[in-house]
């Protein structure tokens, strides 16, 4: 049987099958694939750190993909994402002959949209339990938050903009981006008009030494940045976690 599909970007994915034999090179869909289909996962970048213990090959980082080593496990699929990998490295292992899987999630429901094509329409199985169970945690209304600004980078000061998953995350949440210029504009401390920062832990490891020292008379709180990206069974508890943040009790345990 062979399948002809369209991935996120329009592009054509021919494939013999159900892929059995999936590497993939990006995290959050590292960890939907090893959750869902842990059979399936050969291979996975050295960023991929989630499940615990997941014990696959790695094909080195997500900008520097061993396109070689990809080539070894013989994969009837990778996966891919538009923000997250190099354009390059995509067309590369499609010259080699490797079908590859290009995702473009920039909100929410982006995400749930994305992942049940990918589950349904490539690998042909149910939708996992947990993809449902994020949408229901998520279905319901936010009641109105504060203005939040959240730093992905120190040296120079860069911030969640525009046209984001996480911006998106934020309106999910009831708040109000108080960052919009651009997608991950640079804006010093003092000229971001925010009730509340929020540091995370990636990309860059934000600490309570490093981070909050800069925002004297500012709320600032400490939280994974695993919740406010895409990770995949992580959406499930996203919302309480980082409701609970925005509501004053406490950091979000960090992953």
């Amino acid at each position: 049987m062979t399948l002809g599909l369209d991935d996120d970007l329009g592009h054509p994915v021919e494939l013999a099958g159900p892929p059995r034999r999936v590497v993939s090179l990006v995290p959050s869909l590292t960890e939907a694939l090893s959750v869902t289909v842990p059979d399936r996962l050969v291979g996975a970048t050295d960023w991929c750190t989630h499940p615990a213990g997941l014990d696959v090959t790695r094909v080195r980082g997500t900008k520097n993909p061993a396109l070689a080593t990809i080539g070894e496990l013989a994969p009837d699929l990778v996966v891919a994402n538009q923000e997250e990998n190099r354009e390059l490295d995509v067309r590369r292992l499609r010259e080699a002959g490797v079908p590859v899987w290009v995702t473009r999630i920039e909100t929410l429901d982006d995400a749930f949209a994305s992942m049940r094509r990918l589950f349904a329409d490539v690998l042909q199985v149910p939708a996992p339990d947990w993809l449902t169970a994020a949408e229901q945690a998520w279905a319901t209304p936010p009641p109105p938050g504060p203005r939040v600004a959240v730093a992905v980078w120190r040296d120079p000061w860069m911030w969640v903009g525009a046209r984001t998953f996480t911006g998106d995350l934020l309106t999910r949440l009831g708040c109000t981006n108080a960052v919009t210029a651009e997608r991950y504009p640079k804006v010093e401390p003092g000229d971001v008009d925010a009730e509340l920062v929020l540091l995370p832990d990636e990309p860059y490891v934000f600490t309570a030494d490093d981070g909050p020292e800069a925002f004297p008379g500012r709320a600032t709180a400490l939280v994974s940045g695993r919740q406010l990206t895409w990770y995949g069974p992580s959406l499930t508890t996203a919302r309480a976690d980082l409701t609970a943040v925005l509501a004053g009790q406490g950091r979000m345990p960090r992953s």
